[in-house]
């Protein structure tokens, strides 16, 4: 097995002949990231171990116990976004032709190869697998949104219902003590803390729908201190919250993948943020954005801390320490759901009694020239 060159596209070249292996590898090994394989067992192999991502598959049709056209079947039903080419030297071309129109294959070429002609066939066998990958991660990140969405309106909607139960129960003995008032009027701007978060929630949804039949790579670039100002700008901050929040730009760069589902993960991670500082004297939360080993976004607080036990479990399991306030502790599960999505990454670090930083990754792009303090 040859590899070669991870930043370009990587073709999986199948041929129970070594020699043919190395003919395509001093071919074509230059210009793609080239894995060879001499029989379809090991093809898949190659494939299944998820080592690689696999743009193109290129095998010859005559092969010992498992030909080009039944491994290309196989691929077909297991990696949907992998461009199939079928190569063949023999005089069943008509059969094979048959197989390309019903859409199993994307070429065939013949042996010996026209060079140019594969050449053409490559770029265009990688253009459609690169467009193939995109949307099928648009709709996982899309799909992840449902569900997402479904939680972050569930927990603060399950939230003003117990608020109003207590209301009404405290109201109905009327006899509430200076203190109890206090504690209903707090109840009250909670609930309608809660009630701004949904539809703010739903807004940005809203706008992630409006704009999924796009491709990502038609739209306007955003960037990530564009996605911070417009959270900020739309979230129902109090004064004193947006006070207590500062946003530092030290190297921007672009977010190319679904921006409206990060937003979500945003608005969820600077709800939760939020909460825990409210009984923090002197509140404080920061966003940093920087570009050194991945593009990152990294959300800092001065809170309580997470206990131990349920860091632990965050990113895993439905915990949490606001049951009482609704919550289900499906959140960051859904954050790092979406982040996952699109080749990100989600890390928490928490320290007891004095900050949590919760650091979203992203995959790495060209740095933008853009970046500033703030």
């Amino acid at each position: 097995m040859i590899q070669q060159q991870f930043s370009a596209a990587t073709i999986l070249y199948v041929d129970d002949e070594d020699v043919a292996c190395k003919y395509f590898g001093r071919l074509f090994g230059v210009e793609y990231s080239l894995l060879t394989a001499t029989n379809a067992e090991d093809a898949l192999k190659i494939l299944r171990s998820g080592e690689y991502r696999v743009d193109v598959v290129v095998t010859d049709f005559r092969m010992p116990h498992m030909d080009g056209g039944q491994l290309l079947r196989a691929i077909e039903t297991e990696f949907p976004t992998i461009v199939r080419i079928l190569v063949t030297a023999y005089a069943d071309k008509d059969l094979l032709l048959a197989t390309v129109n019903a859409g199993e294959i994307f070429r065939i070429l013949e042996k010996p190869f026209d060079i140019e002609e594969v050449k053409a066939s490559l770029r265009k066998a990688v253009e459609l697998s690169r467009f193939r990958h995109e949307r099928k991660l648009r709709f996982m990140a899309i799909d992840e949104t449902l569900v997402f969405l479904a939680h972050e309106l569930n927990t603060p909607l399950a939230a003003i219902s117990n608020f109003a139960g207590g209301i009404r129960r405290r109201t109905a003995k009327g006899d509430a003590t200076p203190a109890q008032q206090r504690e209903i009027e707090r109840v009250a701007l909670d609930m309608q803390n809660n009630a701004r978060y949904c539809l703010t929630v739903l807004s940005s949804f809203v706008d992630s729908v409006r704009h999924a039949g796009a491709s990502a790579l038609d739209q306007a670039e955003t960037t990530a201190s564009e996605l911070i100002d417009l959270l900020l700008d739309t979230y129902p901050l109090s004064a004193a919250q947006r006070s207590c929040i500062e946003v530092k730009i030290i190297d921007d760069f672009p977010v190319r993948a679904v921006p409206n589902c990060v937003s979500l993960v945003l608005s969820s991670i600077l709800a939760n943020g939020l909460r825990a500082l409210r009984d923090t004297p002197e509140p404080k939360l920061s966003f940093l954005v920087y570009n050194e080993a991945k593009p990152t976004i990294e959300i800092v607080d001065n809170g309580p801390g997470i206990p131990a036990e349920v860091k632990q479990h965050l990113l895993l399991d439905p915990v949490t320490t606001y049951a009482e306030a609704g919550g289900s502790g499906w959140g960051m599960i859904f954050c790092k759901r979406i982040m996952q999505s699109f080749g990100g990454g989600i890390h928490i670090q928490s320290e007891a009694g004095k900050s949590t930083s919760v650091r979203l990754d992203f995959p790495k792009f060209k740095k933008s020239e853009k970046g500033s303090d703030r």
